[in-house]
């Protein structure tokens, strides 16, 4: 009978052949996972601003509306009341949303500076890794033709 061939320590035979230097992708893999975490972090911390800044604005309004609501003497006085709280509304709107975007700018430049960098970076691991393929090339073809 025929022998089954064995799959496994053919492939492995293959591979060992072809050596691969995974460092490229560590390097790579390594520097994708810093620059999600410092992503994170501005995304984090927008989001900590922003959340801050909701909280005030719920309680500067139920601080109004709680004095817009007690009982008064006059009926006027509860239209001058409204009124009042309309305005003051419409201007800690105003202000809150100033902060919004704020944060929203600060994000956006945080973020253009982390992606410069990155590139940089990507530019600098690329070139190097172009440079040790074209030394490893140089090196193989030598060793060719040296037989």
């Amino acid at each position: 009978m025929t022998k089954t061939p064995d799959m496994a320590a053919m492939f492995k035979d293959v591979m060992g052949s072809f050596p691969v230097d995974t460092s490229a992708m560590e390097g790579s893999f390594k520097s994708a996972t810093a620059l999600n975490e410092k992503l994170s972090g501005v995304a984090l911390s927008a989001a900590e601003k922003s959340a801050d800044i909701s909280s005030k604005w719920t309680k500067d309004t139920l601080a109004k509306l709680a004095d817009m609501s007690k009982a008064k003497a006059e009926p006027a006085d509860y239209a001058k009341a409204m009124t009042d709280f309309t305005s003051a509304s419409a201007e800690v709107a105003a202000e809150h949303m100033a902060a919004f975007a704020e944060i929203a700018k600060k994000v956006q430049m945080d973020t253009v500076e982390l992606m410069m960098s990155a590139g940089k970076d990507m530019q600098q691991d690329a070139t190097a890794a172009v440079k040790k393929a074209t030394d490893d090339v140089q090196a193989a073809a030598k060793k060719a033709t040296a037989k």
